[in-house]
């Protein structure tokens, strides 16, 4: 079967992952995810130089950070709805090119507000490309070669991740943090003619007619408004009434959805309880991440004195674990069932971040970095591929769309809510980015703050996948 022939439905994908096409759908939906996820991950690394470079205060930072995480966050559920029903190699694809297009916005922004809202416009690519990602997997290859074909997607779109604090301090070693958007153009531009000359298109003939943008919307609103009111904490009124207001629109998007015909989330998703289990789990550990990833790089590069490249290199250990581990994880799970990785994965990681309190100005990285970060990286490899293998099997095939979507939006909503309220929790604001005693005293309590969310989503890992057999990665 070629990408040209007529669209199919999730049952009858028979692609095997050995075959040729196989490994183009994995192509394209690594690479196009893996943009995404580095882009989420490379400009942790290059917010000291935008701030150097901008003039721009850590709330400015946080900013440029969860505009991102914001549109993408509250859009991807509508962007899996959209692939559902118009087909996901072309919505996949769209959302390649915008991402593009946006990414050279945020390369020539000339100041922080510009480049703000030109994260948020990068938001809404990503919203279109990451669900159509692992949709179209879950969609095109037979049952059996699923679990397997996820966790090579999981492991290599997860290095995408761990390598990008490296990629953006080589970035701007070399040149400026702007190239850190601009190379997504032409990789960009490959994805999309990998994905429109190999990819097969699915969709699901049973998919709504209509949209939840009311729904979207919604949660859009409710996200920003209690983003603002957490990032600014300081501003009185201003910040009583964004929060307000969010937590006004999260409630209008409950009572939405419950009224709608075909709500962006069908409510049978969440009859299961390993589903909702290992969405508690994501929120927790990718609130966790987010806030790891942001202060690490920062206290690194502020207390540390290391270059923007330096940081980057410190943190290559999480990328050749996942690499070299999480495929052997994805398999492990779908042996043995994943409620022990996804229980002691988060615990060891968890311990991992308490390691990373040695992280100061004193002390060489091989004795006050490495271990943390390894041991870290051991968690990360551990959890990443049976998370996401067991969120798509707790859901209907017909839901790949709706059930990446769901995922996805949960752990980027926890980043942003974790990335927009830990720092001003241990009081860390304005300039102190600058300042390598008031940062290091926030960076400390942040890890601590880590390290529990993440032993809290080991508890929810264990709790909520008790009874649940291997057939949960292979159905």
């Amino acid at each position: 079967m070629t990408a040209t022939e007529q669209p199919v439905t999730t049952t009858e994908a028979a692609v095997r992952i050995g075959t040729a096409q196989g490994r183009w759908i994995l192509a394209a939906a690594i690479l196009g995810s893996g943009m995404a996820f580095l882009d989420g991950s490379v400009v942790y690394v290059a917010v000291r130089a935008i701030g150097d470079d901008l003039g721009a205060s850590l709330a400015d930072l946080q900013w440029v950070i969860n505009a991102y995480l914001l549109t993408l966050a509250a859009l991807i559920l509508l962007g899996g709805s959209l692939g559902d029903r118009f087909g996901r190699r072309r919505v996949f694809v769209v959302g390649v090119v915008w991402f593009a297009v946006a990414s050279a916005a945020c390369a020539l922004a000339p100041t922080a507000a510009l480049l703000i809202g030109a994260r948020a416009l990068q938001g809404v690519g990503g919203a279109l490309l990451t669900p159509g990602s692992l949709a179209m997997i879950q969609a095109s290859f037979c049952a059996e070669d699923r679990a397997r074909a996820i966790g090579i997607w999981s492991g290599l779109a997860g290095v995408t991740t761990a390598i990008g604090p490296f990629v953006g301090g080589w970035l701007i070693e070399v040149a400026s943090w702007r190239y850190v958007f601009w190379i997504n153009v032409p990789l960009a531009v490959a994805v999309a003619l990998v994905a429109g000359r190999h990819v097969p298109e699915t969709r699901d003939p049973q998919a709504a007619r209509s949209f939840d943008v009311a729904g979207a919307l919604l949660g859009c609103l409710g996200l920003a408004g209690i983003t603002y009111a957490l990032i600014e904490s300081g501003d009185g009124t201003w910040t009583y009434a964004a929060g307000a207001g969010g937590v006004a629109a999260f409630a209008a998007f409950v009572v939405t959805e419950r009224r709608r015909r075909a709500p962006m989330v069908p409510p049978t998703l969440f009859a299961s309880r390993v589903f909702n289990s290992t969405n508690a789990l994501t929120f927790v550990v990718y609130g966790a991440l987010g806030v790891l990833m942001f202060l690490l790089t920062l206290q690194l590069q502020v207390v540390s004195g290391y270059t923007a490249l330096q940081a980057g290199v410190a943190l290559l250990p999480v990328t050749v674990l996942m690499l070299v581990l999480s495929g052997w994880s994805g398999a492990l799970a779908a042996r043995i069932g994943p409620r022990l990785q996804l229980s002691i994965g988060p615990l060891v990681g968890a311990i991992g971040a308490l390691m990373l309190l040695m992280v100061d100005g004193e002390g060489s990285y091989w004795t006050r970095v490495l271990p943390g970060v390894f041991v870290f990286g051991l968690g990360l490899a551990a959890l990443v591929a049976p998370l996401t293998a067991t969120v798509l099997a707790a859901a209907p095939d017909r839901y790949a769309g709706i059930a990446s979507g769901v995922n996805n939006a949960v752990a980027r909503a926890g980043s942003l809510l974790a990335v927009a309220a830990l720092p001003v929790a241990v009081g860390l604001s304005g300039d102190d980015y600058r300042d390598a005693d008031a940062f290091s005293s926030g960076y400390r309590a942040a890890m601590v703050i880590c390290a529990v969310l993440l032993a809290l989503g080991g508890a929810a890992g264990w709790w909520g996948l008790r009874r649940t057999s291997t057939s949960a990665l292979t159905t």
